[in-house]
């Protein structure tokens, strides 16, 4: 592993970590919970600062990192202990780290795209000739739907017009009227349909965010399809990815540039938010289970049982982190 990889790595996870922990921080000080620690990264301890009430610490291993509150693990008899706060204020706080990585993803995927630009639906130029010109399509036209569908960014049009066979169906907007085209598609040196478009492109920062957010929610919808193909037994174990398997791709988009590392930074984030909250004991969205069951029937679960449940999660997570980090090795020498 090269110097900057190793740079890139740390720094991507314990700023994904960071984020996460301090999702349950402020939606603990929001509820009113007494933290007592917040620390980034696990193990020896190499610096802390002791707060008006919180122990704030960077430990050795960047794999990791905590924020332990008041009555979270064992019952306390303090007004203002996790264990004390009504099922809502809990369900909040084990929701918040989860979120804030959600967010993350959002807020790299935007700052990229407002770097770069976004690339929407109205066009720059329309090549004199082709298919589309001689539709009667012009410069400045916006376009809003293609084939049936309503489009928002660019890249929807040129994959709908790519999915296309002979001919694409479009409705622009000029001067605030609708205009339909059917326009027979030629073929580009890659075979595939063009009618000669160009995008025009666009810094504005909500159209940016919009960009950053819908890209995240189709990520999202990807990854929740793949767990959902994991239990129906249409993907398999041996797909999955761990800390050295991320590295590596870590290390691959380096050589691109800052951008690359970003943009799968954001992935990242957002996989960890949404594995962390699938109902499995050991993850934060286990014990949001156990506070839902709390809220519904009105009787807690022991701190002995789910403690055990727990530990019996964790195993099986550890036993699969240490599946997938054979998987990862035998990919890298393989």
């Amino acid at each position: 592993m090269g110097f900057i990889t190793a740079i890139y790595a740390v720094a991507v996870f314990c700023v994904l970590i960071m984020v996460h922990e301090l999702g349950h921080f402020f939606a603990a000080k929001f509820t009113g919970v007494q933290v007592n620690e917040l620390s980034l990264g696990m193990g020896p301890l190499l610096w802390k600062h002791q707060g008006k009430e919180t122990l704030y610490s960077v430990r050795l291993l960047p794999i990791g990192g905590f924020c332990s509150m008041e009555g979270e693990d064992e019952e306390s008899e303090n007004e203002r202990a996790f264990n004390r706060k009504p099922v809502w204020a809990r369900a909040l706080i084990i929701v918040a780290g989860a979120l804030m990585n959600v967010l993350l993803a959002v807020a790299i995927l935007s700052a990229i795209a407002g770097f770069y630009g976004v690339a929407v639906p109205e066009l720059h130029d329309v090549t004199e000739g082709k298919p589309a010109y001689q539709a009667g399509i012009r410069p400045g036209d916006e376009i809003i739907e293609v084939n049936g569908e309503k489009v928002n960014f660019f890249v929807e049009v040129r994959t709908l017009i790519q999915m296309s066979d002979d001919t694409v169906d479009l409705v622009v907007k000029r001067d605030g009227t609708k205009v339909y085209a059917s326009i027979p598609v030629e073929r580009g040196e890659d075979g595939l349909p063009v009618i000669g478009i160009e995008a025009a492109i666009s810094h504005n920062p909500l159209t940016a965010i919009h960009y950053g957010t819908v890209a995240t929610v189709d990520m999202g919808k990807s990854m929740l399809g793949f767990i959902g193909q994991l239990f129906t037994g249409k993907s398999s174990v041996n797909e999955l990815t761990g800390p050295v398997g991320i590295v590596s791709a870590i290390g691959q988009q380096a050589q691109y540039g800052f951008v690359y590392v970003a943009n799968l930074a954001a992935l990242i984030s957002l996989n960890l938010g949404i594995m962390n909250m699938l109902p499995f004991p050991a993850l934060d969205g286990g014990r949001l289970l156990f506070i839902v069951i709390n809220g519904i029937t009105g009787k807690a679960v022991s701190e002995e049982l789910e403690g055990k449940i727990h530990f019996a999660g964790m195993m099986l997570l550890l036993a699969l982190m240490a599946y997938v980090l054979l998987q990862d090795v035998g990919r890298l020498v393989g």
